[in-house]
């Protein structure tokens, strides 16, 4: 094992990790504001890549372009699973906690169900893209340009989140909410609507995250089920309802990953990453950045 392979392997690492901290966020944005963990997460994930996947595939539009459709596709969609389903379930009088599990849970069943109906179970993929199977060399570094690609994103992601919560009215009003959603109502923000709002910031992040990974990932009904796994790991390590604990939880996923697929095979790369995970929570069970 030379020092190059070491740098090689921390190097991919990261650019996945930062790709992991933007699927997690969603998760995160959502538990901070309304203590609810959407156990369907991994599917909309699913969803992203099968829309990047059929629009290059009946209208030629490159992964990378499609991104914001995506994005703004999954918006909506997040938005209307609130209005439909889980403002519905936020409503229970007993067992609210299991009711809210359940739902968002039935949920992922049905859609894993309804894209193996329509979609069959094949794996698919996308054959041709702008960045698809192309690297970069960086210092006799070779990184693969979808990851990096998607890897910019996040970070500009990130970015655009952090000024959107801080600077904007909508963030200041989504933080409020978060702090006190009852008392909201007393100047004039619309509980609903700031909830329905942030379940679609959520589920557009995990868009834009699903559109890069379709470019080098096959796309299948349970494909999200893996990558769900890793972003609820994610953010608990990094803290529950903590955005940017995300972003970090998530360089560490990607870093830990690499690492432990040097020292063992790589079908147990996992390993390390739930070791890391239990030693954080033993000494900090709240997360590394979490408030709770």
């Amino acid at each position: 094992m030379t020092a190059e392979t070491i740098i090689q392997s921390l190097a991919s690492g990261l650019l996945m990790g930062l790709l992991y901290g933007l699927i997690a966020a969603g998760l995160a944005l959502i538990f901070g504001l309304m203590d609810v963990v959407n156990f369907a997460h991994g599917e909309f994930l699913m969803i992203a890549m099968y829309v990047t996947f059929f629009l290059f595939a009946f209208f030629a539009i490159d992964p990378l372009l499609s991104a914001p459709l995506v994005a703004a596709a999954l918006f909506v969609f997040g938005a209307v699973v609130y209005l439909l389903i889980v403002r519905f379930a936020m409503r229970a009088k007993a067992n609210a906690g299991m009711v809210q599990i359940f739902s968002t849970f039935g949920l992922a069943i049905v859609m894993r169900g309804l894209a193996q109906y329509f979609f069959t179970p094949d794996y698919r993929s996308i054959p041709q893209s702008w960045l698809g199977g192309k690297t970069v060399s960086i210092a006799g570094i070779y990184l693969p340009e979808p990851q990096l690609i998607g890897a910019m994103l996040s970070i500009a992601a990130f970015v655009a989140l952090y000024f959107f919560i801080n600077r904007t009215d909508f963030g200041r009003a989504l933080e409020a909410t978060r702090e006190d959603a009852g008392a909201v109502a007393l100047v004039g923000i619309d509980k609903n609507r700031v909830f329905a709002l942030g379940w679609g910031l959520g589920a557009a992040l995990v868009g834009l995250a699903g559109a890069i990974m379709a470019i080098f990932f096959y796309i299948y009904p349970d494909v999200g089920a893996s990558f769900a796994l890793i972003a609820y790991v994610t953010v608990a390590l990094g803290g529950f309802g903590s955005v940017f604990g995300a972003f970090a939880g998530g360089i560490i996923v990607g870093l830990v990953e690499a690492t432990t697929a040097l020292i063992l095979p790589p079908s147990l790369k996992s390993v390390g990453i739930y070791a890391v995970y239990l030693l954080v929570v033993f000494i900090r069970p709240r997360g590394l950045f979490g408030s709770m």
